[in-house]
């Protein structure tokens, strides 16, 4: 397997020929260059909040991939049905559900619909949530955020153990703070036995397991 990160949630997933793309937002609009894409067979939105879901972004790869499969929340299909964009909010050959509700963002915005996704049963992206129960040995974890914290995330992965963990969702920090709190979660995971990966923007990083 192969992830490459985009800013905040958005990774880009190979493994065994399929390509897919998590959370194409806006902050990952001018970090992913859709013309040096060569394969994309799915698009998974967890939500619609604008940093996991850029209606721009979205034209431009499916411009590109017309042919792409895009699963999403309902409110998120109906938003690029407008757009006349198809996409489902149903499982799918490689795409599996699980509970991963958005945290409260309230009162700062309304919380949206969420799903969490197991892709190809080897990777676990939940979205904007600490409230999920279950992953499959590499999670996308988020890090940090207004509607969660460092260290419940810490915490989270210790109970639940995957093998590997790749940081989503830290936008929010300078390069100063993500590279010293990587560094600390590198050295406590590695006690324990799980690889934590230090991604670098459109840099790929391989994952053998």
């Amino acid at each position: 397997m192969q992830i490459t990160k985009y800013i905040q949630s958005c990774l880009l997933v190979e493994s065994d020929g399929k390509v897919a793309l998590f959370d194409p937002g806006m902050m990952s609009e001018g970090a992913l260059d859709v013309s040096k894409l060569t394969q994309l067979d799915s698009i998974i939105i967890t939500h619609a909040h604008g940093d996991h879901f850029s209606m721009s972004l979205m034209k431009n790869l499916v411009d590109a991939f017309p042919e792409v499969h895009v699963t999403a929340p309902s409110e998120v299909v109906s938003l690029l049905a407008d757009e006349g964009i198809a996409a489902t909010d149903q499982v799918s050959d490689g795409i599996e559900f699980f509970d991963a509700p958005h945290e409260s963002v309230e009162p700062l915005y309304p919380s949206p619909e969420e799903i969490g996704v197991h892709y190809h049963g080897v990777l676990s992206h939940p979205g904007d949530s600490h409230s999920f129960t279950e992953t499959k040995a590499v999670l996308a974890l988020p890090i940090t955020a207004p509607w969660g914290s460092t260290i419940k995330a810490l915490n989270l992965v210790l109970e639940l153990k995957p093998e590997v963990v790749v940081p989503i969702h830290d936008w929010h920090w300078r390069d100063e703070a993500r590279t010293q709190t990587y560094d600390m979660f590198e050295s406590i995971l590695a006690e324990r036995g799980i690889t934590f990966l230090k991604p670098e923007t459109g840099v790929p990083l391989q994952v053998d397991l």
